[in-house]
């Protein structure tokens, strides 16, 4: 069963939301403020987190930020804020998704399913090692290392590495990624690919995946 942390300010919205997920038979653990999220994360460990931004005490972006210094488990966040800047913000604080408000039901359960999905080891049957310079990518083992060193990965980030491993040298668009990676067309907006390749470089190397003005990216051989 997955374990989804939701944390929420309104009760109106967070009851509802507990409600609907758990109908799904998703078992949800619930927090008002930021603060007691942190937390509850502490004390659960779920396989999700969803956070609104605007919280109390601290605020969504700043509890994934939180987050991001003690795990690598896959973050939504849900803000009834649209504006490009939020956006791009809560993607780099280290969020893997961004529903805006109001939101169907169905839409966060899909979303909070891809996340789900990207997290999910490869099949052993699929394992295999690619190697590109001093990159390695073990795909059963679900691990990257750097010159010798584990980096630590979102599954995102984990995800959106694998497509490129997968294709090296080949140029492949923001939309096709955003199929392959998020499952969805994300409302048509890219910038949640610009967003994620400039997190995976900063950990991989800026030189290793190459811009192709536009087209999209390509992994150096």
């Amino acid at each position: 069963m997955t374990r989804i942390l939701l944390v929420e300010d309104d009760p109106v919205i967070r009851e509802a939301t507990q409600m609907a997920l758990e109908r799904y038979g998703l078992r949800v653990r619930t927090a008002a403020d930021g603060l007691d999220g942190l937390e509850a994360f502490r004390e659960e460990r779920p396989d999700v987190a969803v956070l609104d931004v605007m919280l109390p005490h601290l605020d969504g972006v700043s509890l994934t930020r939180r987050l991001r210094e003690e795990s690598q488990l896959p973050i939504l966040l849900i803000s009834a804020r649209s504006d490009p800047i939020d956006v791009v913000n809560g993607l780099e604080a280290g969020a893997d998704d961004y529903v805006t408000k109001p939101f169907d039901t169905s839409v966060l359960l899909a979303r909070i399913r891809a996340v789900v999905r990207r997290a999910t080891p490869v099949p052993a049957d699929e394992h295999s090692v690619l190697a590109f310079g001093d990159l390695r990518v073990d795909t059963g083992a679900m691990e990257v290392r750097l010159a010798g060193a584990t980096l630590a990965l979102t599954p995102t980030e984990l995800k959106l590495l694998l497509e490129f491993a997968s294709a090296p040298g080949i140029v492949l668009t923001r939309e096709s990624l955003l199929h392959r990676v998020w499952d969805y067309a994300f409302d048509g907006d890219t910038r949640v690919v610009d967003v994620h390749v400039q997190r995976l470089r900063a950990k991989v190397g800026k030189e290793r995946i190459k811009t192709v003005r536009g087209f999209g990216y390509k992994l150096r051989r």
